[in-house]
């Protein structure tokens, strides 16, 4: 999927995409047994050369986020506001 990096206003300022209405849909459906604390999921995140096991969290309008950390930032180049293509499979 393509997503535009936001960062979140308030303290820390983590950086997030906003996975597609689809994406939303299909972890949104998969069983309980999926899910953890706060609606969260597991998820193996690929952007760029860099892979890293993570969770989605659910947000506003029925969609999913994912947190971008730091160092995979660094690593790909990414500033808020950029387009990314990201790859997320649940675990």
């Amino acid at each position: 999927m393509r997503a535009k990096v936001w960062r979140y206003p308030g303290k820390g300022g983590w950086h997030f995409l906003t996975l597609s209405r689809a994406a939303s849909n299909a972890v949104r459906a998969l069983p309980r047994e999926h899910k953890s604390g706060w609606g969260s999921v597991r998820v193996k995140a690929t952007i760029g050369t860099s892979t890293w096991a993570t969770s989605v969290f659910p947000a506003e309008h029925g969609l999913y986020v994912l947190a971008i950390k730091a160092p995979v930032r660094k690593a790909e180049g990414i500033e808020d506001g950029a387009t990314v293509r990201a790859t997320v499979v649940v675990q």
